[in-house]
């Protein structure tokens, strides 16, 4: 009796090292309890909602400028690992929602009301998604903290106007691009950057 435990709990550890090490850091791959898919592609509707805000809001654009770009064209979510880029789109729609949402009450009539319906939603659904995930390991690193910083910084010190600019410009990007490629999850294939390049 006691050489058949010997036996079984040796095929036990031949199992166990063979499977290879359990994962104690932040995943690699998509996050498979947060469906992304339905946010891959608005409607026709929505997007012409967009369109029509973005066009109305860009004409009454006063002049600005930015100290420090907070959407810098070079930045692209498919330098970050799969699970940094929902957290990199949550900060960015967090931003884009504050300074429409101010819009909106500076008596930009109901133009806003559709767009913000979507990207609150949008918000709401990824924000619940990414403050479910593990914590385990440190606060974010490289360029995903340098991303989360440079928004922290704009939200907090650039003028209403350079916000407002900002976030009408990256707007489609936003929807488009940011948006497709967190939904594809693995599919949104990294690219291969130069180290000193940096958002």
């Amino acid at each position: 009796m006691a050489a058949a435990w010997v036996l079984v709990l040796v095929a036990a550890g031949l199992s166990l090292a063979s499977a290879g090490p359990v994962p104690t850091s932040k995943p690699t791959t998509a996050w498979t309890d947060c469906d992304f898919g339905r946010f891959k592609s608005l409607s026709p509707r929505e997007l012409e909602a967009f369109k029509k805000a973005r066009d109305a809001l860009e004409n009454s654009l006063k002049s600005w400028s930015c100290t420090t770009r907070p959407f810098p064209r070079n930045r692209d979510l498919r330098q970050l690992q799969v699970w940094e880029r929902p957290v990199a789109l949550e900060a960015e729609l967090a931003l884009t929602l504050k300074v429409l949402g101010t819009m909106a009450d500076a008596s930009q009539g109901d133009i806003l009301d559709q767009p913000l319906h979507t990207l609150r939603h949008m918000h709401s659904e990824l924000q619940a998604c990414v403050s479910a995930q593990p914590t385990a390991g440190p606060q974010p690193q490289g360029r995903l903290h340098h991303w989360l910083h440079r928004l922290q910084e704009a939200s907090r010190k650039e003028s209403q106007g350079c916000l407002e600019a900002s976030v009408l410009f990256n707007l489609f990007r936003l929807l488009k691009k940011d948006l497709e490629c967190v939904a594809s999850g693995d599919l949104c294939l990294r690219t291969q950057t130069h180290p000193q390049l940096m958002w």
